[in-house]
């Protein structure tokens, strides 16, 4: 260890969580960020006596690395990245960097929809049910800044594509694969099997004694499982067919069954909304299962869950008019899954940074929900090239224009849904700052 360099590419939350683990463990330690660091972020380094730099990527002090740990944000293709990987620098993530840190079990959740519901609900039962258990990965704070801090027996650890990306010695305990819809393809040069390929380092050196929990209704999920030997326990899950060991719904009923454990519990006392939280519960309760938490506390979880911040959350009604903000709808089937459990007359508000969107599939649900569009976005052209044939669509800059169009075109019992279909970056920080935004904006109508 002694002189090893770790060099941090990236100072937000991640990049800041890795260096004060890095630090910790006695490495020599830099952080570099090409943007601006916060001032939270700046103070937290400086009182742990780490080096930092911003606005620049200073080669000299980055390519003499042991290693560098890349945050998720930062692009394979980055210059910087390039000359690393040239000069034969190994570039991992935070996530790898800090499991070699704790020997807690790693329950790890990953997909194109419904991850962070699924990685907080299973956080909710295990805390419910007495687990020394923390949240952390692409929700809440960072893998690495709680093994630093905290000693928890259990993490339930959302994983993005980004992360799994520069991923290689890490393993789950229990994967969990929801769902894979093409999202992020501007990231993988527009090939969705690329994204297919960085989904599936979920189950990355998964043994007989871990476990894959993995929806079976999924084509892209049983296309790749075919092409596959998968070395630890399979329990599938489906809306659709009965499953013999995982779970399925029945009716009005879903049904979990792991090596002879099984309970059942109806649909109607689950406390989210929608088929596909009925997807998120299956998942949650196996890997429960799999734990071994009690029939009783997993269904107890199950029915107290009040949700995610950002993901359909009914706001507040002004005029009779439901306002649900769904700002984590980041990608085109997330908007599909808003659109079909939403049974008002629906104005949409969406847009932003688009990733490579085919908006095709949400034309038939557009016709027959929505009654007009309000795009939001520096540049909107591919919400009006794809809906203004059959939708009146409303080009608007800022979310206070966002809302306030929304609100004149709504009359009482109709719906306005935030649900972008893409990143939130050209007018907001993220996807939490559009979704707070708007909640704002409809607090001051």
């Amino acid at each position: 260890m002694k002189g090893k360099r770790i060099v941090i590419l990236g100072g937000g939350i991640s990049g800041v969580g890795a260096a004060i683990l890095a630090k910790k463990q006695g490495f020599d330690v830099f952080v570099s960020e090409k943007a601006h660091i916060s001032d939270a972020d700046k103070n937290r380094l400086i009182n742990a006596d780490i080096l930092f730099e911003e606005e620049q990527h200073s080669k000299n002090l980055i390519l003499n690395a042991s290693e560098i740990i890349k945050s998720p944000g930062i692009p394979d293709k980055a210059d910087i990245v390039k000359e690393a990987i040239t000069n034969k620098i190994p570039v991992i993530s935070e996530i790898e960097f800090a499991s070699r840190y704790t020997d807690a079990k790693l329950i790890c959740i990953t997909g194109s929809n419904g991850k962070t519901t699924t990685t907080q609900l299973i956080y909710h039962i295990f805390k419910q049910a007495g687990y020394n258990v923390g949240i952390a990965g692409n929700v809440g704070q960072s893998f690495a800044l709680q093994v630093a801090d905290n000693k928890f027996d259990y993490y339930v650890l959302e994983l993005s594509s980004f992360q799994l990306d520069n991923m290689y010695e890490f393993k789950a305990d229990v994967a969990v694969l929801l769902n894979i819809t093409p999202d992020h393809l501007d990231r993988y040069n527009y090939n969705f099997q690329n994204y297919i390929n960085s989904k599936f380092r979920i189950i990355q050196n998964l043994t007989s004694t871990d476990s894959f929990i993995f929806c079976a209704d999924d084509e892209q999920i049983q296309n790749e499982l075919s092409k596959k030997t998968i070395n630890a326990q399979m329990f599938p899950f489906s809306v659709k067919n009965e499953i013999p060991n995982g779970a399925y719904k029945h009716k009005n009923q879903i049904h979990f069954n792991i090596n002879s454990k099984q309970f059942i519990m109806e649909n109607s006392l689950l406390s989210i909304e929608g088929d596909h939280n009925i997807y998120n519960s299956m998942a949650a309760g196996l890997a429960a299962m799999i734990n071994n938490i009690k029939n009783e506390e997993i269904k107890k979880s199950l029915s107290g869950f009040t949700g995610v911040e950002h993901r359909l959350e009914k706001y507040i009604k002004v005029r009779g008019i439901q306002f649900i903000n769904d700002s984590k709808a980041t990608n085109v089937n997330s908007v599909w899954y808003a659109l079909q459990t939403i049974n008002d007359p629906i104005v949409l508000i969406m847009g932003g940074t688009d990733k490579g969107n085919d908006y095709g599939v949400l034309k038939d649900l557009v016709k027959r929900k929505v009654k007009a569009i309000v795009a939001l976005g520096l540049d909107n052209q591919a919400i009006f090239d794809a809906f203004e044939d059959f939708v009146n669509v409303y080009d608007t800059k800022s979310m206070h224009e966002a809302v306030k169009t929304a609100y004149q075109i709504a009359y009482e019992g109709d719906a306005v849904l935030l649900s972008p279909a893409c990143a939130s970056f050209d007018l907001f920080e993220n996807y939490e700052d559009r979704g707070t935004q708007f909640k704002n904006e409809v607090r001051n109508l």
